[in-house]
């Protein structure tokens, strides 16, 4: 948990164009102004988070219903396919043996995101933390509610490319915040708003 304060960092006032400000200069500004323009990220953190919680949970529900113990259903010829399948293990079906491990990860990673959402600074660390906080919620429903037990479910899968791992909308969400991390962190962005130019 330390580690991750320490990444995320507590930052100085940043301004909107992304670039941190001096302590000095965070004395000019109204309390009531830094705590809108932090609100806003917070508020866009979790408006990203839910829409994809509840695209999760919504295609679950239908997939459950409609598809699982029927044939799979053909998109686009024998490369992409609908196909239910229930899984014990992390996302793309790995680890199937650490089921209750995976689920303790999800819900560290989630208190960690929430914890440190009130020191995010920066609006596309917002949009990559609420697609993992989405993510880790969708699977993590799964494994608390599903059977066989809770900390113990199976995560419904069901979108089903050719030659790869079955998936579904949370693991899509983790993969896409991971990326989007990836690629702010080169171009230097911190979550705390500060750009490093090198």
């Amino acid at each position: 948990m330390a580690e991750a304060e320490r990444i995320i960092g507590t930052p100085d006032t940043p301004d909107d164009s992304g670039e941190q400000t001096t302590v000095a200069g965070a004395h000019e500004q109204a309390p009531a102004q830094v705590r809108a323009r932090r609100g806003r990220r917070i508020a866009l953190l979790f408006a990203v988070a839910a829409f994809a919680y509840a695209l999760d949970l919504i295609s679950k529900t239908l997939v459950v219903a409609k598809l699982e113990g029927h044939e799979p259903i053909k998109l686009i010829g024998d490369w992409l396919e609908l196909n239910a399948i229930r899984n014990p293990g992390a996302a793309f079906g790995f680890g199937a043996a650490f089921t209750v491990i995976f689920t303790l990860i999800a819900a560290a990673v989630i208190v960690v995101i929430i914890r440190l959402a009130r020191k995010l600074y920066s609006y596309p660390w917002a949009i990559a933390l609420g697609l993992l906080l989405g993510g880790a919620l969708g699977n993590l429903t799964d494994r608390i509610f599903r059977s066989p037990g809770v900390f113990e479910g199976k995560v419904v899968d069901f979108i089903a490319p050719k030659g790869f791992a079955v998936f579904n909308l949370a693991d899509s969400a983790i993969v896409c915040g991971g990326i989007l991390i990836v690629l702010l962190s080169f171009r230097g962005l911190d979550p705390d708003g500060t750009v490093h130019k090198d």
